[in-house]
């Protein structure tokens, strides 16, 4: 909760707010009238009320001379003491005033305004060993003295005394229930008491009592949106907005509401107005960047994150999203540059590696053996950077036991990752796996709580530091901990490096290698990662799933057009649906040949969203011989009517080096063959896997010139695309692909395994 400064109605430093005091008739002098010689009381009075008239017309050194002279006249009236107390406490005389409230408190010791107010006074100095007794007694004069009470929780909470400081605070508000400061007061304590819901209610009672009041607002709605109540803080930030149009931490809190929400447009709205009042906030200008870069704004994206580097050489995340920007669009080498440039200026790189890693996944002409060194390199040195904390573990070494599998990823929302999850969490046996998973992104939407109901024990974790992390999953007494990111999405690697499980295994975020030794398994098939092939550019052991490492189901539920487009039609039509990033140079190529020997055909490409990207890929088929009017390229479109493309298409191209996996399973579902060429790489042969366990080997070329055979081959062949087209998603059905029992089965046989090896050796 953000610092606010606020007003202190306890502190009276005029006369005015005295009198209010003493409420209704009971004017200062009738409070002290009994202690007071009659000689000079009237003449004192009217002194006094020239004094009132002088503070309320803003002259204070007249104010005093007002009370100076009442003093004089009626040296043994507490009441002109008090109020001179009070005025030179106003213009800064603080040794004067103190003298005077000690004069008044000497003449009357019962007076509860005399010791109240030199209570609040000493207060004030920090004199809080002699201003409680003066407080309390003044408390023991009027135990409804409001003011005393708020004054005295203070000094409590000072002290470290909340729930004492608490309890004076609500017997004030019983006496006074709209009383502003208070109220306030009395939210601040309960926060620190750990009563957020209690602190929101007082907060709601301080807004009722002041409806304009900014900090109020602001502080209540910034609290509802911790609390989980987003649509009630909305239109509270909104009003804190109207008392204080130029708050950009107002704005700076509604694009994190809106963003939360899914409400891009709104978030991004909120942004540029707060940009425009302070252009160089950093973090402002990197959510910025994030907005639209979820957007599919690339282009916009990429000079917001230019400018955040302009600003800040050091800034790690401008250059980890900018280079994302670039992979998006297919920049790679644009991106490795930016990504090399970060590493130079920024002290901790690991958050711009393994987005650099990622992106070498999709060059052409990097060798297998230099990528596998450039992952080795990163581990060694995270390792370094993170050492294993927790050797000891006092899992219990019962091979036989319910295992406690713990989940980590940033992506439990609308992601590939949910897709593939989704069947083990569903199918698993609950007698002998428990499952707790650790989100650590941001964002939440209808997947989310897909998987935090299917889950035994969830944790939001994304304010945590990798750290915090690691120890929560260490007292969970977490038996198998598995990665879905690798370095991939947001990448949670620090916590692996740490240890915080005795066996850790990574699986489905990321085809490759982690890097990391303290990561003991990879899980993938036979298919990705024939036996004997990869095995040595791992640093984790391969576990191979006997039938796939994929399970699938679609995103939605989408019927499929029955007869291949091409009955209608009258020509072929090809379809890419992966990422730019994946369509590389070599793809490209080989598209371009393909079109070129299959003339009639046309080609819908789904998916590039950056204008530059569209360009440039339009351009690079056109040099391959492929007219601009025989292209359809789409954009970013809703679900449903991404499968529906599918209709359109006969035959799917998969991309190389990097192979599409989700993206292979719904052409599939939706009747188009996909035609890959798996190379030597996991990473390579994601479409080769799904395609081997249906059975399609004639779709799986063995080099690039066959890619080019078998996709002309199969345009020329209408009758087999029209068996495909029928057949395809009833063979999936029927396949270990949609098997979700038999995928749980297996998965939890791996993890047996793991579990068995090391009650074996449980030091290890």
């Amino acid at each position: 909760m953000p610092y606010q400064k606020r007003s202190c109605d306890f502190l009276t430093t005029m006369l005015g707010k005295i009198l209010k005091l003493f409420g209704g008739d009971k004017s200062p002098a009738a409070a002290s009238q009994s202690a007071l010689p009659v000689t000079g009381f009237e003449d004192a009075d009217l002194l006094i009320a020239d004094g009132t008239r002088a503070e309320g017309a803003g002259d204070l050194l007249k104010a005093c001379e007002c009370y100076r002279k009442a003093v004089a006249i009626a040296p043994q009236y507490a009441t002109a003491h008090l109020n001179l107390g009070i005025g030179l406490e106003a213009i800064g005389s603080i040794e004067l005033a103190r003298k005077s409230y000690e004069a008044a408190l000497g003449i009357d010791p019962a007076n509860e305004y005399a010791n109240y107010n030199l209570g609040r006074h000493l207060f004030s100095l920090n004199e809080f060993g002699a201003a409680e007794p003066l407080l309390r007694r003044a408390l023991d004069g009027n135990p409804d003295f409001v003011d005393a009470r708020v004054v005295l929780s203070r000094l409590l909470e000072k002290k470290g005394n909340l729930s004492d400081a608490a309890s004076e605070l609500e017997h004030a508000l019983r006496v006074r229930p709209d009383y502003f400061g208070a109220l306030r007061n009395y939210a601040d304590l309960l926060l620190k008491l750990r009563r957020p819901d209690d602190a929101a209610s007082a907060l709601r009672r301080a807004v009722a009592a002041q409806p304009l009041d900014f900090n109020a607002n602001y502080t209540l709605a910034s609290l509802l949106v911790e609390l989980g109540n987003p649509a009630e803080a909305e239109p509270i930030f909104q009003q804190a907005l109207r008392s204080n149009t130029a708050s950009v931490d107002v704005r700076a809190s509604l694009v994190n509401l809106y963003l939360a929400q899914g409400d891009l447009e709104k978030a991004a709205s909120e942004a540029e107005a707060a940009l425009k009042l302070r252009p160089d906030w950093l973090d402002l200008l990197f959510d910025y960047g994030l907005i639209l870069k979820r957007m599919a704004r690339q282009t916009q994206a990429e000079v917001v994150f230019r400018r955040a580097i302009e600003i800040d050489q050091t800034y790690a995340r401008a250059y980890q999203m900018l280079g994302a920007v670039l992979v998006s669009q297919g920049r790679i080498q644009d991106a490795l540059d930016t990504f090399a440039a970060g590493r130079k200026h920024c002290v901790d790189t690991f958050d711009l590696e393994s987005p650099e890693m990622f992106a070498l996944n999709c060059k052409d002409d990097i060798s297998i053996d230099d990528l596998f060194a450039r992952h080795v390199d990163f581990g060694k040195r995270l390792e370094q950077r993170y050492p294993a904390r927790f050797d000891a573990f006092e899992n219990v070494p019962d091979p036989d036991r319910r295992l406690r599998i713990g989940y980590i990823s940033g992506d439990f929302q609308y992601h590939v990752v949910p897709l593939f999850l989704m069947p083990v969490l569903e199918e698993r046996d609950r007698s002998a796996f428990e499952v707790v998973c650790y989100s650590t992104g941001d964002t939440a939407d209808k997947f989310t709580e897909r998987i935090r109901n299917l889950a035994d024990v969830w944790h939001a974790t994304s304010r945590m530091s990798p750290d915090e992390v690691a120890d929560l999953i260490h007292r969970d007494r977490i038996d198998i901990l598995v990665d879905l990111a690798g370095h991939s999405g947001t990448p949670n690697l620090r916590i692996f490096a740490q240890r915080p499980a005795p066996i850790q295994a990574t699986w489905v975020g990321y085809l490759n290698t982690t890097g990391l030794t303290r990561i003991q398994y990879r899980i993938s098939d036979n298919h990705c990662d024939p036996p004997g092939t990869t095995d040595r550019y791992h640093t984790e052991r391969l576990v191979r799933l006997p039938n796939s490492q994929w399970c699938y189901r679609p995103f939605v539920e989408v019927d499929y057009e029955h007869d291949a487009p091409c009955q209608r039609n009258g020509h072929v039509t090809f379809g890419s649906f992966n990422q730019t990033l994946k369509i590389t140079p070599a793809a490209r190529k080989l598209w371009g040949d393909i079109l070129t020997q299959v003339p009639q055909s046309r080609f819908v490409i789904v998916g590039v969203v950056d204008d530059r990207a569209r360009e440039e890929l339009y351009r690079d088929l056109e040099n391959a011989g492929v007219d601009r009017d025989r292209i359809t390229m789409v954009a970013y479109i809703p679900i449903e009517d991404y499968y529906r493309w599918f209709s359109r298409v006969d035959i799917a191209f998969d991309t190389m080096p990097f192979s599409g996996g989700t993206t292979t399973c719904d052409a599939l579902w939706m009747g188009a063959p996909v035609i890959t060429f798996p190379g030597l790489r996991s990473w390579s042969r994601s479409a080769a896997s799904i395609l081997s366990t249906l059975g399609l080997t004639e779709c799986i070329a063995d080099s690039q010139e066959d890619y080019v055979r078998r996709a002309v081959r199969l345009a020329r062949n209408p009758a087999r695309i029209a068996e495909l087209r029928k057949s395809l998603r009833s063979r999936m059905i029927a396949s270990p692909l949609m098997d979700k029992r038999r995928f749980a089965q297996d998965m939890e046989n791996a993890f047996r395994t793991m579990w068995k090896a090391w009650c074996s050796h449980p030091g290890g």
